[in-house]
């Protein structure tokens, strides 16, 4: 094979080895795979858990057990002694060898102790002939009563039983043990095993509830968003399951309602705006084509035709210059000329330039400074925003009403106070007057040259400056509008 067509193979079988590590690592992000780990991490430590109880119970049992056989053992063994005068007649009438049958077939040790304390006996013929010093045995010797012991370190049991001869006499002690370490083995480790199949049995059969009931809710949820991402915006999520996913439903849903009416708001203001920059050129080319074809036209018809071009063209200019406005507003683009200002000689500079306006309406303008305050701010954008705030209450007051701008600061903000008589905002579109292309009254907005703009251009200024703005209203009543801006601004 050429080295090229070689190279190239490994080139492929790379790619498809890091193709698989990425999925792989793609499911390990999943929920499904954290939930799977999480579940496999509670079952080690049930298991261990169980192991750990189910081995002391099983324990407890099988010990009191093998002690109760042990007892009656060693008893019918002891028994055995009491036809006989000494322990010489006991082994010629093969008691012993009986005994060491026993120990034989049922693995027990038994050992004869006479009244000095010697082992004249033992099944495993270890320590015959030797001494024992045991606790049990004295106390069994001397009290004439059973003692049972269980040496835990060495996983043994142990009864001694005192030895009665014919005339009733103590001839010695008779100790049977039992080593339980194979018998655990055996007996404790196939109960463990049991119960360990059993709870693994029922720990994944919960898994499996589990991951069907969670999965399928977000399985689900994901079919949603994905139908959402592919086009099928009218799609939304059920609002129900565990709480993380209520709250996601939740969430999802707001922002695609949102989108929604943000979506039919800009198609609203494309063909309203559409209509706007038409209606402005029409009348242009009406007057201009009326002043055409006549002849020898006034000079009075003309400069009349001309002031309604003129005022067109302003119209034309306004809807253009807001626009444009909303586009420099973007935050990500916006540049902010930072300088300080004496904000209550601004304020009075804009309303002065505000009050042919409001004289116009019969609207009363009155400004009130509560102290002399200095901030740092971009002085032509934040005119825009008194410009806007106070033009809005003029245009939208009732006739002889009012306009009350104030201004105030403690020690860390400014505030800006316009307040007037006006008709008020509807309740449901108080929470939308700052949404670009909104207007609460499209017919009245048309014909007071309104876009929809100015709110919208108003708060991305106040929070480039990293300030909040309020709003409260009542129909028939007024809107105050408060704006809070930092004296000092951090970038």
């Amino acid at each position: 094979m050429p080295d090229n067509i070689k190279n190239n193979k490994r080139t492929d079988d790379f790619n498809k080895v890091k193709k698989n590590f990425k999925n792989l690592l793609f499911r390990m992000k999943s929920t499904k795979t954290w939930i799977f780990i999480f579940f496999v991490g509670l079952l080690a430590a049930v298991m261990i858990i169980v192991e750990n109880v189910s081995y002391y119970f099983f324990q407890k049992n099988l010990i009191e057990i093998e002690m109760a056989q042990l007892q009656t053992s060693a008893a019918v063994m002891s028994g055995e002694f009491s036809s006989y005068a000494s322990f010489s007649e006991a082994e010629k009438n093969g008691v012993y060898e009986r005994m060491r049958r026993y120990s034989a077939m049922n693995s027990v040790r038994i050992r004869v102790i006479d009244e000095r304390f010697v082992i004249v006996s033992d099944s495993y013929l270890v320590e015959y002939g030797r001494n024992i010093i045991n606790s049990n045995v004295i106390n069994s010797f001397t009290t004439g009563k059973s003692i049972s012991f269980y040496d835990r370190k060495n996983t043994n049991i142990e009864v001694a039983v005192p030895i009665n001869g014919t005339d009733g006499s103590i001839l010695g002690v008779l100790v049977v043990s039992k080593d339980l370490d194979e018998v655990y083995k055996n007996s404790v480790n196939d109960n463990i095993f049991t119960v360990m199949v059993a709870v693994i049995a029922v720990a994944v059969i919960l898994v499996l509830l589990f991951e069907r009931g969670i999965g399928k809710s977000y399985r689900k949820a994901y079919k949603i968003v994905e139908d959402v991402a592919n086009g099928h915006t009218d799609k939304r999520i059920p609002v129900k399951g565990s709480y993380e996913l209520r709250q996601f439903a939740k969430d999802f849903n707001n922002i695609m309602d949102r989108a929604g009416m943000l979506d039919e708001s800009r198609q609203e203001f494309v063909s309203n705006v559409s209509h706007e920059l038409k209606t402005p050129i029409t009348s242009i080319k009406v007057l201009a084509d009326s002043l055409n074809m006549q002849d020898d036209v006034p000079i009075e018809l003309y400069k009349e035709f001309m002031q309604d071009i003129t005022n067109e063209i302003d119209r034309e200019s306004k809807i253009i210059e807001d626009l444009l406005s909303l586009v420099k507003m973007d935050k990500s683009a916006a540049v902010m000329n930072i300088s300080s200002v004496n904000v209550n000689e601004m304020l009075e500079i804009v309303l002065k330039r505000l009050k042919p306006i409001a004289q116009k309406k019969n609207v009363e303008l009155l400004f009130e400074s509560f102290r002399p305050v200095v901030a740092e701010i971009d002085e032509v954008k934040f005119t825009l925003v008194i410009s806007n705030l106070v033009e809005n209450a003029i245009k939208y007051n009732v006739s002889d009403g009012w306009v009350h701008v104030s201004l105030n600061a403690d020690y860390q903000y400014f505030y800006v106070r316009v307040e007037d008589s006006g008709i008020g905002i509807p309740k449901e579109s108080q929470d939308l007057v700052f949404d670009r292309f909104y207007r609460v009254d499209k017919a009245r907005s048309r014909q007071t040259g309104g876009t929809g703009l100015g709110l919208a251009i108003v708060q991305n200024i106040v929070l480039l400056h990293h300030g909040t703005i309020k709003l409260h209203s009542e129909e028939g009543t007024g809107t105050t509008f408060t704006v809070r801006i930092p004296l000092n601004y951090v970038g």
